[in-house]
């Protein structure tokens, strides 16, 4: 298992890089595509969308494949839309293979999710999947930064053409290491369509889609937050993106055995957290010291929820998860374009670059209201419902 899990991180590593290091090479591509930093965000957004409509169009068209067939195929497209982002010439091309490179990204973190709980068991699901997610979070400390270094020297492209080479070991990783497993599924892809409309995993997603945009849209704009307002040198963000994967790192680790024991109150802890730290963002991002500190905690709390609401929206679906487990990644993907586009509007407004702070407070207030009163609404016994799990409080 630990080689398998290895390989489905590989994956993660990929994908949390190309999706975060365009954030730290706003600048660079703006300028030589010739737009505006604003215009430049789009690409995140772009980037969002894929994974908003691939997660539940790829996996819908992938349910009667084998998973292990099934993740070859996702890092196949994912593997094509880096390389296409590396030669594309236009800003135009840049947007459209940046979508494509985005639908594969939920539908195989997504099965992958599935394949690392399956193979860990009940009891341990959690920390399973947190594991795999690692690989989101070490690309921060990693990919991203190192990413942002060698676009800033070298051109941006080349982070991407890298970012392509990580996804072809990831194939090579997946077909050696990971096994073929047998997920036992109820209804075909009627039975996935009638999970994802559960009342609960509905409440999930939209916690997701609420509370985890605050995040992005503190976090698509953190390049010019830092020169811009806490005054650091353009060298220095590699280090600040470094420092917020650290952050993401800390709390994944923290919250995988915690969300196992205390599902719920570990989604509400994480989501309040989230919403107290962004308030005290927006006076922290005015010196260097407070700001990185403020990056890391932010990192901490705000990827410390995703663990947890994948595993809740996987056992609420019940015997059909795979496209409750992937349209989550869509769910945090379309907060990732919307927290980048609300933050970009706050800034365009004239609010400066502190105001995607105080916007991303209030949002994760949302989230929090969201995640309360599905709690309150479900009052089943087990972290998914069903007394044939072992029990875990959920709150």
């Amino acid at each position: 298992m630990p080689l398998a899990l290895l390989a489905l991180a590989l994956g993660a590593f990929a994908i949390g890089t190309t999706e975060f290091v365009i954030m730290g090479l706003l600048p660079e591509v703006a300028a030589d595509l010739g737009i505006p930093i604003p215009t430049a965000g789009h690409l995140i957004s772009a980037y969002a969308l894929g994974v908003v409509v691939g997660a539940p169009l790829l996996t819908a068209l992938s349910t009667r494949l084998p998973r292990k067939t099934a993740l070859l195929l996702f890092m196949g497209v994912f593997l094509l839309g880096n390389l296409l982002t590396v030669i594309a010439p236009s800003h135009t091309l840049v947007l459209a293979s940046r979508f494509l490179a985005g639908l594969p990204h939920g539908a195989y973190l997504g099965v992958a999710a599935l394949v690392a709980a399956h193979l860990a068991g009940p009891a341990r699901r959690a920390t399973a999947v947190a594991r795999v997610m690692l690989g989101l979070t070490i690309a921060n400390i990693v990919g991203v930064p190192a990413g942002t270094l060698l676009g800033q020297l070298t051109g941006w492209r080349t982070a991407f053409l890298v970012v392509a080479g990580i996804a072809a070991l990831t194939l090579l990783g997946v077909a050696r290491w990971v096994p073929h497993v047998s997920i036992a599924t109820s209804g075909g892809l009627r039975g996935e369509f009638s999970a994802l409309a559960r009342s609960q995993v509905v409440l999930g997603l939209l916690t997701a889609v609420f509370g985890f945009a605050g995040v992005f849209a503190v976090y698509s704009y953190i390049s010019p937050m830092m020169t811009e307002l806490a005054g650091m040198p353009t060298t220095a963000v590699p280090v600040v993106l470094a420092l917020f994967g650290v952050g993401m790192t800390l709390g994944s680790l923290v919250v995988g055995p915690l969300a196992d024991r205390w599902l719920r109150p570990t989604i509400y802890g994480s989501l309040a957290a989230l919403a107290a730290v962004l308030a005290l963002f927006t006076l922290a991002v005015h010196n260097p010291w407070t700001a990185a500190i403020g990056v890391v905690v932010l990192g901490a709390v705000g990827f410390g929820v995703t663990a947890p609401l994948q595993v809740l929206v996987m056992s609420r679906a019940g015997a059909a998860p795979s496209l409750a487990s992937a349209s989550n990644h869509s769910a945090f993907n379309l907060a990732n374009a919307g927290g980048a586009w609300v933050g970009g509007v706050g800034i365009a407004m004239g609010l400066g670059y502190a105001s995607p702070a105080a916007i991303g407070a209030v949002l994760a207030v949302v989230g929090l209201g969201i995640a309360v009163t599905a709690g309150l609404i479900d009052r089943s016994p087990t972290s998914d419902g069903s007394p044939a799990e072992e029990p875990a409080r959920v709150g």
